[in-house]
C-alpha cells in the first residue's frame, strides 16, 4: 500500500472492528459496484480484491494490523490554521520545525476533545467510521495482561503503576489524551507497555521498579553503585513508529518506579548530553528516550502533550491503527 492511500478497512467501508461476517457484507457490496462488468474500474476492484482477501484471513489480517497497515487514507495532518505551530516532521525529514506568528493561538490541551474526522461529516458523507464514536471516546485502551510466563506479575505490577500515574496525573489535563496498553510492536516480535495519544503527538512508554537511591542515566544505561542497568529497549520502536506516522512527533520514554512507591523516587541524574530532545525522532536512546521517575514522567509526559499542535484533537485514524495493534 502506497502512503497516503486508502486503507483496506476503507476501501470496504467498515470499521477496524468489523466482523468476518461484515466483511463479507461489505465486499459484496464494494464488488458489485466496482466489478468491471458492471462499469466498474477494474483498479478499484483490484483494490476491493486484495482488501477482501487480506481482511477475511486471520492471519493475514492479524499481520496486516500489526505492521500498523490500516493506512492513514484521505488524512494528511492537522488543520491549515494549526501550521503556525506544528512540529512534526516534514515529508523527507526528521527534524522539528518550530514556526511562530506573533499572535499564538491559546493552548487548547484543557479543551474538550475535537475529533478529526468529525463522525458528523463521515456520516453525512455515507461513510462507515474506522472506530464507533464511544470508542474513540475512550481515554483509556485495554489493560495490563499476563503475556509469557516468567517475571509476569512484575511487569504487570509496575504497568499497573504507570497506568494509574497516567490516568491520575495526564488524562484529567487533557482530555483528549487516549492511553493504549499493550500494543504489539511494529519494529519487532515484543511488545509496547503503553502509548500514550494526544493531538499530533506520541509517547512510547516503558516502566521499571527500582529500589529508592540516587541513579544515572547516560543515554544507554542506567548505573547505581558501579552496576549497570539496562532499561527497555525503546529507541529502535520509537523510530519505527516515526515512520509509520510522519504526521506525529514521536518520542519514548521510560518511568522507574520506586519499590516504596515515592513519585520522586528513584533519583534519575540525567548525565551531560543525555537530555532527550523532545521529538528528535532518530538517533540512539539518548535522542529519542528519555529515563525519568513517576513525578518526571507526570510533568515531562504532560508538558511534551500539552504543548503540541492541536493537543485537543484526537486524530481518528491514528487511533484506529494503535487499536488494531493491540494484542
Amino acid at each position: 500500500m502506497t502512503q497516503g492511500s486508502s486503507s483496506h478497512y476503507q476501501v470496504l467501508r467498515i470499521p477496524v472492528t468489523a466482523t468476518e461476517k461484515e466483511i463479507k457484507v461489505a465486499y459484496r457490496r464494494a464488488a458489485r459496484k466496482a466489478h468491471p462488468d458492471h462499469g466498474g474500474d477494474p483498479a478499484a476492484f483490484r483494490q476491493v480484491t486484495l482488501a477482501y482477501e487480506t481482511l477475511i484471513d486471520a492471519k493475514r489480517r492479524a499481520d496486516y494490523d500489526r505492521s500498523y497497515g490500516s493506512g492513514r487514507g484521505s488524512f494528511a495532518g492537522p488543520p491549515a490554521d494549526e501550521g503556525a505551530h506544528f512540529d512534526a516532521p516534514a515529508a523527507g525529514s526528521r527534524a522539528s520545525a518550530h514556526v511562530r506568528r506573533p499572535n499564538t493561538p491559546r493552548n487548547t490541551s484543557a479543551d474538550a476533545p475535537v475529533y478529526v474526522p468529525a463522525f458528523e461529516q463521515v456520516a453525512e458523507a455515507g461513510e462507515v467510521p474506522l472506530i464507533p464514536a464511544d470508542l474513540a471516546g475512550l481515554q483509556v485502551h485495554g489493560m495490563p495482561r499476563k503475556r509469557g510466563i516468567f517475571g509476569a506479575e512484575a511487569r504487570i505490577q509496575r504497568e499497573m503503576r504507570t497506568v494509574q500515574l497516567i490516568s491520575r496525573q495526564i488524562l484529567p489535563a487533557i482530555p483528549a489524551a487516549r492511553l493504549i496498553n499493550g500494543l504489539q510492536s511494529p519494529a519487532d516480535n515484543s511488545h509496547i507497555d503503553q502509548v500514550v495519544l494526544s493531538g499530533y503527538r506520541l509517547a512510547v512508554i516503558g516502566s521499571m521498579l527500582l529500589p529508592p537511591g540516587a541513579y544515572a542515566w547516560n543515554g544507554s544505561t542506567l548505573t547505581h553503585g558501579g552496576r549497570s542497568i539496562a532499561p527497555p529497549q525503546l529507541a529502535h520502536v520509537v523510530r519505527r513508529m516515526q515512520d509509520i506516522f510522519p504526521e506525529l512527533n514521536v518520542t519514548g520514554w521510560t518511568v522507574v518506579h520506586s519499590t516504596d512507591g515515592n513519585l520522586h523516587e528513584p533519583v534519575i541524574d540525567q548525565h551531560r548530553g543525555t537530555t532527550a530532545g523532545l521529538g528528535s525522532g532518530r538517533g540512539d536512546s539518548q535522542e529519542t528516550v528519555r529515563v525519568v521517575n513517576a513525578a518526571g514522567l507526570a510533568r515531562g509526559l504532560k508538558q511534551f502533550l500539552g504543548s503540541g499542535p492541536a493537543p485537543n484533537t484526537v486524530v481518528v485514524p491514528v487511533l484506529a491503527r494503535l487499536l488494531r495493534g493491540m494484542h
